[in-house]
């Protein structure tokens, strides 16, 4: 069992900046992929990062949404069992619930199906 606890988000205006953190129980967490995904109202729960282990974990291979490509970036710090989302240059169209994921086993899924743990999901909403 994966516990995942979110932090950041809440209301900013477009063209900012603001980071996600999401901090993992477990005592292998090097060895998680891990993804962040958004949902915006009335719609389906969309992929947006991941980082994915590869090479039995020696490296990372991070992958990203089309929308966010350039923007967004995902990072992890092992030592401390937490994953970021840093979002730059925000957009209302950014505005949904965000959720990290955990997936033990690794996939190198973009799909949430692909992950096995979920954070409690917190909201961004980007002003214009």
């Amino acid at each position: 069992q994966v516990l995942l606890v979110e932090s950041g988000g809440g209301l900013v205006q477009a063209g900012a900046s603001s980071r996600l953190s999401c901090v993992a129980s477990g005592r292998t967490f090097s060895m998680y992929d891990v993804g962040w995904f958004r949902q915006a109202p009335g719609k389906e729960r969309e992929f947006v990062a991941a980082s994915s282990c590869r090479g039995g974990c020696q490296y990372y291979e991070n992958s990203y949404a089309n929308s966010v490509k350039g923007r967004f970036t995902i990072s992890r710090d092992n030592a401390k069992n937490t994953m970021y989302l840093q979002m730059n240059s925000l957009k209302p169209e950014d505005t949904a619930v965000y959720y990290c994921a955990a997936q033990i086993e690794s996939r190198g899924s973009v799909t949430p199906d692909g992950y096995s743990y979920w954070g409690q999901g917190t909201q961004v909403t980007v002003s214009s």
